[in-house]
């Protein structure tokens, strides 16, 4: 469905409000798949084995998966429809997810997170297209407005959750309970979604899958990304600099053949239009850095809580909480200032809290006496909650008011699956240099975060800088004044904060 069409009023659907449920449910379902891996990870390597590549793969094989698959996910519920994709993406995960609990080693365990990324990419970005065609215009905001509360929470008890199942060994299950939980939410999922989801949702057979572009984009990205995961491991051999060399020209013959798709009347991933924009791409990359960073310094920092400082996965999940907590606040402040302030202002400010939060953490690490606490982390990572929140608030809106109207549903595709790449080469480059200054620093764990820990740092510096190429109001009118037309982008983005390892904003756009 394209952004003109998703935006068309449509009647009211009887059940509604139950079509909300199921789409949250799964949402719900995705989110906290995301999130608690990082805290399972050590648990999930202890028993299986593995090197610490492995830990790195656990996240980054899912998120890169998810990345590259969302951009042709919506396009598959525009073509087949979107009730039907919705049910093979909820089934796919559901069935990955009881794989992932009984995998017998950590390739497969590895293989079958990305199946599941694959199967999130087609389950997700039909959300928005199924919540537009249930609810009458006046009651969209009512329903987009749920996402905030319900992300918010599933984000905070995420890590708490996946800390209590993995520490509780129900049934002797141990960590394998954290995929094993999804089995009921999807079977309802899948249940719920077979008897009330609208059948009537829009299809456009005259469309057709861009398999080459995906294929090239995608070995472009795997050819950066694998060796930055195993070219420590493997002694960082002579083909390891020369693949992260050979994605370059990959993705630029990815750039020319979406050209030339698009010359010949060919829908294109990606509309060649939008990179001429300077602004568009100023907004991709600081997406791109943001993400990395703090999606590499969620990983790394549930990691060094327990192998650095031994606490327990529930000890470790309840210490990060008030980062989601923070982040929440975060976000409710930047609405409420983003009036007066502007979404610019807000983005640089609110980096720059986000830096404040790190230097916190590294005085935290580096300065305390004695042992380092879970009630000594709370004021520093309260803080980059806080910073994090007020930062990604208006991001969307931002980039996305640099794009014309016909170019708004590629333009939300292309940034969600950048800040989901984004999280992949986060995780890849930082778990690497945290994983090489744990073997070569003398001060072991400490030392290690210490010096990631500036690296991030660098990252937002680099983040703010760039964000003075982006406007200063996502739209020049009055403050607080909505174009027509926004609705479809602006209700998930104000409502729903960007969590550590969350996709709230991953229904944004996709359906174009």
């Amino acid at each position: 469905m394209t952004y003109e069409q998703c935006s068309q009023p449509v009647g009211p659907y009887r059940w509604r409000w139950a079509v909300l449920a199921v789409v949250l449910a799964a949402e719900v379902m995705d989110l906290l798949d995301a999130t608690i891996i990082a805290i399972a990870g050590p648990s999930i390597r202890a028993e299986l084995g593995g090197g610490t590549a492995f830990l790195q793969w656990l996240a980054a094989g899912y998120t890169l998966a998810f990345a590259v698959g969302l951009v042709t996910g919506g396009r598959l519920g525009d073509i087949f429809g979107r009730r039907r994709m919705f049910l093979a993406g909820a089934a796919g995960f559901t069935l990955m997810s009881l794989l992932c609990a009984i995998a017998p080693g950590p390739g497969t365990l590895v293989a079958f997170r990305v199946l599941q990324g694959l199967a999130g990419a087609v389950l997700i970005p039909q959300g928005l297209g199924l919540i537009k065609a249930a609810f009458p215009p006046d009651k969209l905001g009512a329903a987009f407005g749920a996402f905030g509360p319900v992300m918010g929470l599933s984000a905070v008890c995420g890590p708490i959750l996946a800390g209590f199942l993995v520490d509780a060994d129900l049934f002797g299950t141990g960590w394998r309970m954290i995929f094993l939980i999804n089995l009921p939410v999807g079977v309802a999922v899948v249940a719920g979604a077979a008897l009330i989801l609208p059948r009537g949702t829009e299809r456009d057979r005259s469309l057709r899958l861009d398999l080459p572009g995906t294929a090239l984009l995608s070995v472009g990205l795997i050819l950066l990304l694998f060796p930055l995961v195993q070219g420590r491991e493997l002694g960082w051999p002579w083909w390891a600099w020369a693949s992260m060399a050979a994605s370059f020209p990959a993705l630029w013959v990815f750039q020319r053949y979406e050209l030339r798709r698009h010359r010949s009347g060919r829908s294109p991933l990606v509309e060649p239009s939008l990179l001429a924009k300077r602004r568009f791409n100023a907004g991709l990359l600081v997406g791109l850095i943001f993400f990395a960073g703090l999606m590499g310094l969620t990983l790394i920092l549930s990691v060094h809580l327990q192998l650095g400082l031994g606490f327990s996965p529930l000890r470790a999940g309840l210490t990060q909480s008030p980062w989601a907590f923070g982040t929440a606040l975060g976000a409710v402040t930047a609405h409420v200032l983003s009036a007066r302030f502007g979404g610019r202002q807000l983005l640089v400010g609110g980096t720059a809290v986000l830096g404040a939060g790190v230097l916190a953490l590294l005085a935290t690490l580096t300065l305390t006496d004695g042992p380092v606490t879970s009630w000594r982390l709370v004021p520093a990572l309260l803080v980059l909650g806080v910073g994090m929140g007020s930062s990604m608030a208006p991001y969307f809106d931002l980039v996305l008011a640099a794009v014309d109207e016909h170019e708004v549903g590629s333009a939300s595709g292309t940034l969600t699956a950048a800040q989901q790449f984004g999280g992949a080469l986060g995780v890849a480059l930082l778990g690497t240099a945290y994983f090489s200054w744990t073997d070569l620093s003398k001060t072991g764990f400490d030392g290690a975060l210490t010096k990631v820990l500036w690296l991030e740092l660098a990252l937002l510096a680099l983040a703010g800088a760039l964000s003075f190429l982006l406007p200063r109001r996502a739209r020049e009118e009055a403050p607080g004044t909505e174009p027509a037309g926004s609705e479809a982008v602006g209700s998930t983005i104000g409502t729903a904060p960007t969590i550590p390892g969350s996709r709230a904003d991953s229904t944004v756009g996709t359906d174009a």
